[in-house]
């Protein structure tokens, strides 16, 4: 016979303003197989997680009902309260009493009664509720990070000092991401190379990790703990064993002006080279695009002049498969292309800029040593206009968030031309300024009062040319939106930052959410910032939305420590809420016709073949069988299943069809 109690939570005022909760307790009480109900202000606080353990005990409940928010929010820590009293914790259910009901209605006594249906089903379905045992997985102590800038990095240091391998992937030939192509850093001013550098020797000499770099992730299978990654060696027809990186080789190319994608275009580079000078690994790559030798069969200088025989034509893409246990995504952003912000000198003008763009013109290691020169022709600009959020914020380019680093780097950028051009003027024109982190309001204001940058509350309405000269046009909007034609020698964008353009082909293959911008998703925004929907995928910096580079180590630094954490146990436990297929006696066995819709429907891949023989090994039926280390308990195969055959686990449909029943009552 059921003994369940009920615990209804006010949430303060998130549920109690708008439901009666002692109404909803004490008609709770009523309830048939309810032995104890009560209201309490915090059910999910210290005190009222005693008065659940202290009821279970008194009152011998065999099971529990929680009337309070979202499951997502505080299910296991009810459930945990229930297993410390000796209560299987799967008997224990959430009503959702807050997003269900007391925040989408402001009628209270709708409300209310709209609260003791949702008990009422709750009630009904734990009555039917079966003890289950967790789930006990191996695991595979190694660690994968996709992604190899700063919060690649970080997130493979710390792992790796943790003492676990890992294997870190880069899709380019080089470690360091955008941060190498910066040239300072907010809010200090210190040299990014400088800083980031020696992270990417550290990362590369590390006894635990293992690069990957001008690689890529093919597929990905299995599950949390027992991950199998395919990755793609992408061909750099050099041996790295053998290249010494002396750059003989592209030095002696006799393609060289090909555009620089590190340097953003503004600069020139070889058919073969090393991405920056600081590249780690320091192996060069030939681009077979515009190599002589791959377009015609002809030149061939490098092999001739390599003399330790590094150079090799013939080699070919290489697919290794490798075994892991959690993986960390860190594939970071882009920023907004010109040619998508047609007002601005139709995006194709050589004198507007992306902030990347300026970064490599103030960088001494780009294209003009460092020195702030016109791309038309070379000259010193004498009035630069920095537009900001182009791109961002903006509805009607698709993008309504804000960039969040925009701000900052258009401050620095303003301070950088200053302290080279010590006549220029800068301006900054701006819907307004956002300057949330420590010294970063400081650093805006030391733009303004000691290096003399200008800013004007508006946004770029469009850039022209007049006479071979740009224009800004704007409108000031602290002056009546009076129109302002700005003339400037070179313009600066604070271009938005955007996801990867391959990012929701990457997320597909690894079962990862993301939103309607492309970002990555987390599990939770608050709770669970770094992980992801998928048991064991974990997300660091710029993948996830725009960050600056202290949040983006932050974030990575955490993801380290998730998967250190997952990793400190012998085995892994997962939640029994998984799908199986029915079993009977013989000589039917199975209802399953084995007509597989669930197999090829599973997300998961969860779905497999098995034969039933006879005693003699006669074949006599195939049907569906789940592999509980790969079921995610999403219940797809259970809606499909032509024969009825599927149930799943905490949620049969025994116990739906109750919860139903009750609510029509």
């Amino acid at each position: 016979m059921s003994r369940i109690g009920v615990f209804i939570c006010h949430c303060g005022e998130n549920i109690g303003k708008t439901v009666d909760c002692p109404r909803v307790a004490e008609s709770a009480r009523k309830l048939p197989g309810v032995v104890y109900a009560v209201d309490y202000r915090y059910t999910c606080s210290e005190p009222g997680q005693a008065q659940i353990r202290d009821a279970i005990k008194e009152h011998k409940l065999t099971g529990v009902v929680v009337g309070a928010c979202s499951p997502r929010m505080h299910e296991k820590t009810f459930r945990k309260t229930c297993a410390a009293a000796g209560l299987n914790p799967y008997l224990c259910e959430i009503a959702n009493l807050r997003e269900q009901c007391s925040w989408v209605h402001t009628d209270r006594e709708q409300a209310t009664r709209k609260a003791i249906d949702i008990v009422r089903s709750i009630v009904a379905r734990v009555q039917r509720n079966t003890p289950l045992a967790p789930i006990r997985v191996p695991l595979t102590r190694r660690a994968l990070v996709i992604g190899g800038g700063i919060a690649g990095i970080q997130a493979a240091l710390d792992i790796a000092d943790g003492g676990t391998e890992v294997i870190l992937v880069e899709r380019t030939p080089s470690l360091g991401g955008h941060m190498a192509q910066l040239s300072e850093t907010f809010p200090t001013l210190d040299c990014s190379q400088c800083i980031l550098t020696p992270r990417m020797v550290e990362a590369a000499s590390h006894p635990n990790i293992r690069l990957e770099t001008y690689s890529e992730v093919e597929k990905l299978g299995g599950y949390v703990g027992n991950f199998e990654v395919t990755i793609r060696r992408k061909a750099r027809s050099i041996d790295p064993k053998k290249c010494t990186g002396c750059g003989t080789c592209w030095q002696k190319c006799p393609v060289k002006k090909l555009p620089s994608e590190f340097d953003e275009g503004l600069g020139l580079r070889a058919a073969i080279g090393i991405p920056f000078p600081q590249a780690v690994p320091n192996k060069p790559v030939i681009d077979r695009a515009n190599c002589i030798k791959f377009k015609n069969g002809k030149c061939g200088a490098c092999q001739k002049l390599c003399q330790t025989g590094a150079v090799d034509f013939t080699q070919e893409d290489e697919i290794i498969t490798e075994k892991v246990g959690a993986i960390v995504v860190a594939t970071g952003f882009q920023v907004l292309p010109k040619d998508q912000l047609p007002a601005y000198a139709d995006g194709d003008h050589p004198d507007v800029l992306t902030g990347l763009q300026f970064e490599r013109l103030a960088s001494a290691s780009g294209p003009t040593g460092g020195e702030i020169r016109r791309p038309s022709d070379g000259k010193e600009p004498q009035t630069v206009v920095f537009v900001q959020c182009a791109g961002s914020r903006d509805r009607e380019k698709g993008r309504a968030y804000c960039s969040k680093i925009c701000c900052m780097y258009t401050a620095k950028h303003a301070m950088l031309y200053r302290h080279k051009v010590h006549g220029g003027r800068a301006i900054v024109l701006c819907m307004d300024v956002r300057t949330p982190g420590k010294g970063y309001d400081e650093f805006y204001r030391r733009a303004i009062e000691q290096d003399g940058v200008i800013y004007l509350r508006s946004r770029a309405a469009r850039i022209y040319r007049d006479n071979g000269q740009l224009v800004v046009q704007a409108a000031d909007t602290l002056n009546g939106g009076e129109r302002l034609d700005i003339k400037a020698d070179l313009v600066v964008l604070g271009s938005a930052a955007i996801p990867q353009p391959d990012v929701r082909t990457l997320a597909q293959k690894l079962g990862v959410g993301y939103d309607a911008d492309g970002w990555l998703s987390e599990a939770h925004p608050k709770l669970r910032p770094v992980e992801t929907n998928t048991a064991g995928i974990f997300l660091a910096g710029a993948c996830q939305g725009p960050k600056d580079i202290p949040d983006t180590v932050a974030q990575a630094s955490a993801a380290a420590a998730k998967t250190l954490a997952l990793f400190a146990a012998k085995e892994l436990q997962r939640d029994p809420i998984i799908a199986r297929v029915n079993r009977c006696a013989p000589p039917v066995f199975s209802t399953c016709i084995g007509c597989f819709t669930c197999a090829a429907a599973c997300p998961y891949k969860a779905i497999e073949r098995e034969e039933i023989r006879d005693r003699k090994g006669g074949l006599i039926k195939v049907v569906a069988r789940v592999n509980e280390s790969l079921c995610q308990g999403c219940g797809t195969c259970v809606s499909l299943c032509r024969s009825k055959s599927m149930d799943l686990d905490g949620f049969t449909e025994e116990e739906v069809f109750a919860a139903l029943e009750a609510l029509v009552e």
